[in-house]
């Protein structure tokens, strides 16, 4: 039905790294298709961003070129609300009371923390890397989103949310929505490094000769693709032990609207230095109206500084509604 009240749909970025390929391919992309099924909410979470070392300078850039490369792809601010995290400061206010329905062996067993926390070594752990899977929990409860879109890695972190969204509701009386993870279409989302294609391509990946940014020039996009890895075959066709020519085929399908088969039968008989040389001109050609519309914004930083500005009033008027009953509840003098 027309009036039918539409699905609220969360998501956020983290601006820890320059935006790539497989952040478009494996999040964007989707983000954007969503607009037109769900009522949309997302952010730029820069308060996640400094759960690890973070120059101030940069954190600052790029939050600002995230936002505009959530316009340039398409993210419409009249329709989905857009804005910087720590613009709405009930995400942190809200984290407070969710820390205090939250069990200490609950966020203990997050991989995520574990995995982080072993890298760094107990030198590196902070309170709020440990704590980081809550600020997400207070994130997504904000808004009443019923739909989260979440990959493999972060469902474990989804299902706390959902935990901490019900233990409250049975606590205090129904109040949170409880998040359901949204997976999308079942094509294909996970894209992986050109240099290593058994690893997952990321935009802070030390060699930056796998990642293709979306900010990167032709020639950069032309580089990177000739020096992609292969294998000692001939054919080009997906397969498992094919895996960098699966990856290239899976991006040329994304950038085409190509089926990966009829890539397949595209390239029959083509060498892999005709395909690879293919793969990146698909990608130039995709990139090019996205690159321009990014320039537009980022370049007019009034404009940007207005439409971020508007989401945070948009925004907070959700937050701090939801937060206003979470503390009446909780027994806080409002």
């Amino acid at each position: 039905m027309e009036n039918e009240k539409r699905k609220i749909a969360y998501s956020a970025l983290k601006p820890t790294g320059d935006l790539q390929l497989g952040n478009y391919i494996g999040a964007l992309r989707n983000m954007v298709a969503m607009q037109e099924q769900f009522d949309c909410v997302y952010t730029v979470a820069d308060m996640h961003s400094i759960t690890v070392d973070v120059v101030p300078a940069d954190l600052r850039r790029r939050s600002y070129d995230f936002m505009a490369m959530f316009l340039a792809i398409g993210l419409d601010p009249e329709k989905s609300i857009l804005f910087v995290q720590s613009h709405v400061p009930a995400h942190a206010e809200l984290t407070w009371v969710l820390n205090c329905n939250t069990m200490m062996g609950e966020a203990n067993r997050m991989t995520q923390y574990k995995d982080k926390s072993r890298k760094a070594g107990k030198a590196g752990i902070n309170v709020g890397l440990f704590d980081y899977p809550v600020l997400m929990a207070s994130d997504i409860l904000l808004y009443n989103a019923d739909v989260v879109p979440i990959g493999k890695d972060q469902q474990q972190h989804l299902e706390l949310a959902r935990t901490i969204a019900e233990r409250f509701n049975g606590r205090y009386s129904p109040t949170f929505v409880v998040p359901e993870g949204y997976y999308g279409t079942k094509t294909t989302s996970k894209i992986y490094s050109l240099t290593d294609p058994t690893a997952k391509m990321g935009k802070t990946d030390d060699n930056l000769s796998g990642v293709v940014f979306l900010l990167d020039t032709p020639e950069t996009i032309r580089r990177k693709f000739t020096k992609a890895v292969t294998d000692s075959d001939c054919e080009i066709r997906a397969a498992a032990n094919k895996p960098g020519i699966t990856n290239l085929l899976n991006i040329y399908s994304v950038m085409t609207g190509k089926t990966v088969k009829a890539a397949e039968k595209e390239f029959d008989g083509a060498s892999y230095a005709t395909f690879k040389e293919a793969v990146g001109e698909a990608v130039i050609e995709f990139l090019r109206p996205i690159q321009a519309e990014y320039k537009r914004y980022i370049g007019d930083k009034a404009e940007l500084e207005r439409i971020i500005r508007s989401g945070a009033e948009k925004a907070s008027r959700i937050a701090y509604k939801t937060l206003s009953k979470v503390y009446r509840k909780v027994g806080f003098i409002v």
